[in-house]
């Protein structure tokens, strides 16, 4: 069958919108003699539409979109696309996640799904009742399965522990299926592609069945879909694959013998994507029209400029230089000479006087008692404020800069340097930040040398290094690594080779800084477990 590939970016809400994308995609489906158009998982309403489905209006206007689709759809074409509906089957939540067949302007076959993922950024079982039972439909000469992105995942790698009881897979091809088709809305994060290929190989090299995977593509709030579909031969090659991070109309024959395609293998590259589509369609979906952030001269404001100005252009990127007594003339060449290679002006807003300022207010009140970190909290707050003042002033979205280290340990400061409403780095350790630096340097050298090689510093007290506060980065990320994503205690941890006493000293800040990242921005998700929605710690706690 020669399927469509509808890999789109629809936008929570848009009803409209997200439907004549539909449409539009499978015009261009049926014009390339295509017999079936696929979309992606909810993409009439977006995903993930979260608490929205609470309200009524939210589901009456899906099912609108819905028949809206049918009445406008082309005809001689087949169109799969995922949608929420109502549960009026049996007892249970109120709502179905459904896929159905539409075909000549009439629903010809539903299918809900079953697998409700309650783990990482999911929370489906939150809303949605699980699918009573899975069947297959005749079409083009096919018998199609649809398994919703969960559903095909039974044997996948999902959550410490959790085994399924259901393979919705195994029962389409039970019930006879030779198609297996996935409406899917699978966030990116490093790795996940090479998993995703993996399971649907498997589908093929067992069974003999091929698979048409449609994954959505865009960026809602913190959590970023790559696309990247994926069809796959009945001997479990891959025959399609979409391309990273942006629409397509992808077109395949699932019966074709080609040469077996391959998946891009540099981290990076897909890191990068992620991350200038996260802050793209932040922008554009939050009612932007531009961002700023402070450019301090060091790593990771450097390269959040960098990624910015890829995302949106120079001329949507405003950068500030915020000197005080500490900074050096070094850092200050350093912004000056990014912000020039990325052809953007700097703004030198000096900080001393408010700082000093500030210092004079206070002195009543800390008199006898010794400068320390709160005085360097007040020149982090100090330009929190300036750069928020800009935001007001001209509709542009401050952009924070600080990385996966910095927030796991509280090496930050709150309405300081964690002001602002996306932190682009921030699920990225400290070394991931200079791998992807000089990734990206090499193929468009616009990071000074000078920047990738100085010792990191915050420049908040005469000669201040992170070091001074911190581990050596190499170790701290290794620990955090261990314990954030692979849920490592001290124990376990000192076991692979580290000191007990540092990991007990690292974890302990990890457990403290929990009341900070609450109250941190968004973070745009780019590895297994990032702060935010799915990493849910109680603040009031005892540390253990």
């Amino acid at each position: 069958m020669k399927v469509a590939c509808g890999q789109i970016n629809p936008t929570i809400g848009d009803f409209p919108g997200n439907c004549a994308k539909v449409i539009s995609f499978a015009e261009q489906a049926r014009a390339a003699g295509c017999a079936l158009a696929v979309f992606p998982e909810l993409c009439l309403c977006g995903y993930p539409p979260m608490d929205l489905l609470e309200y009524d209006r939210f589901v009456e206007e899906t099912l609108k979109a819905l028949r809206s689709l049918q009445a406008g759809a082309p005809k001689g074409i087949g169109i799969i696309v995922g949608y929420v509906d109502r549960n009026r089957a049996r007892p249970g939540k109120g709502l179905l996640n459904v896929a159905s067949l539409i075909s000549e302007g009439k629903i010809i076959h539903s299918q809900a799904k079953t697998l409700l993922p309650t783990y990482d950024v999911f929370d489906e079982a939150r809303w949605f009742e699980s699918a009573e039972s899975r069947t297959v439909v005749r079409f083009g000469g096919e018998r199609l399965g649809i398994a919703i992105c969960e559903d095909i995942w039974w044997e996948g790698e999902t959550a410490p522990g959790l085994r399924y009881p259901v393979d919705p897979v195994a029962e389409l091809l039970d019930a006879g299926a030779t198609l297996i088709v996935s409406p899917s809305a699978s966030p990116f994060y490093a790795d996940k592609p090479a998993i995703r290929l993996d399971l649907l190989s498997r589908i093929g090299k067992t069974a003999g069945v091929p698979v048409v995977y449609v994954n959505t593509v865009g960026a809602n709030d913190n959590i970023i879909f790559d696309g990247q579909s994926m069809v796959t031969s009945s001997e479990g090659k891959l025959l399609f694959l979409g391309r990273p991070f942006e629409e397509e109309l992808g077109v395949v024959e699932t019966g074709a013998r080609g040469p077996e395609l391959s998946l891009p293998l540099d981290p990076f590259a897909q890191i990068e994507g992620a991350l200038v589509l996260g802050i793209r369609d932040y922008v554009r979906k939050c009612g932007f029209s531009r961002v700023h952030l402070g450019l301090s001269g060091g790593i990771d404001s450097a390269l959040v400029a960098v990624l910015a100005v890829e995302a949106l252009g120079a001329d949507k990127v405003a950068v500030f230089g915020l000197p005080s007594r500490y900074s050096s003339e070094g850092s200050v060449a350093d912004a000056r000479a990014l912000a020039s290679a990325l052809g953007i002006p700097l703004r030198l807003l000096s900080i001393e006087d408010i700082f000093g300022a500030f210092l004079k207010t206070v002195e009543p009140v800390f008199e006898g008692r010794k400068p320390g970190i709160t005085e360097e909290n007040i020149q982090a707050r100090i330009r929190g404020t300036l750069l928020m003042a800009y935001s007001n002033k001209f509709n542009s979205l401050l952009l924070t800069t600080g990385n996966k280290s910095e927030l796991a340990t509280g090496y930050c400061t709150l309405y300081g340097d964690m002001s602002g409403g996306l932190a682009v780095i921030g699920d990225l350790l400290k070394m991931q930040v200079y791998a992807l630096a000089r990734f990206i340097n090499a193929r468009a050298p616009l990071i000074p040398e000078s920047i990738l090689t100085k010792p990191p510093s915050a420049e908040l007290r005469p000669d201040q290094k992170d070091q001074d506060s911190l581990p050596p980065y190499e170790t701290l990320d290794a620990i955090l690594e261990k314990h954030l994503v692979k849920n490592m205690s001290v124990e376990e941890i000192s076991a692979c080779g580290f000191d007990k006493g540092l990991v007990s000293s690292v974890i302990t800040m990890v457990e403290k800084a929990e009341y900070k990242r609450r109250q941190a921005p968004p973070v745009l998700k780019v590895s297994p477990k990032a702060f935010g929605t799915g990493r849910r710690i109680p603040i009031a706690r005892k540390m253990f």
